[in-house]
């Protein structure tokens, strides 16, 4: 399966942004932080208030981001539900035959990290699309060059 292409904005914040390969008629919509959908648990509106004003600050989250946003939460939230439990109940649980087999709760922590890990990339918040992120800095003003202008 191809590699899907990333956001323009992306882009930009990673300095791989070349004109001459932008698509002149791709949406824009407008930069801003939606409201967070009311099916999400209380873990998952934790995930969401904690990353979305990031989002919005990297110009990476707008409206049409929603769903696909409360998707990663929702994926948190059961990650870290799973983890909690397999914590209490252990990696191996006893079937009704008395044997020992792998806790189901395995493959949804699995599932969930999975998924976790598609909509980071997507959204800009994996460790290799932000290494390669050059977010430009405030620059600090010189305060000789303050005291210089008003001369």
């Amino acid at each position: 399966m191809a590699r899907p292409r990333k956001p323009t904005n992306l882009k930009i914040l990673q300095g791989t942004y070349r004109p001459d390969r932008a698509n002149p008629n791709e949406p824009q919509p407008e930069i801003c932080t939606p409201e967070a959908p009311e099916f999400l648990s209380d873990r998952a509106l934790q995930e969401w208030q904690r990353i979305a004003p990031i989002l919005e600050k990297l110009g990476l989250l707008s409206q049409v981001d929603k769903m696909a946003l409360a998707a990663y939460c929702a994926a948190v939230a059961r990650l870290w539900q799973a983890e909690e439990q397999l914590k209490n109940e252990g990696l191996t649980v006893t079937n009704e035959r008395g044997r020992r087999i792998k806790n189901p709760l395995v493959d949804v922590a699995n599932a969930a990290a999975k998924q976790i890990s598609l909509f980071a990339s997507q959204f800009g918040m994996s460790p290799s699309t932000r290494s390669s992120v050059k977010a430009k800095l405030p620059e600090k003003e010189n305060p000789l060059a303050k005291f210089l202008k008003k001369r």
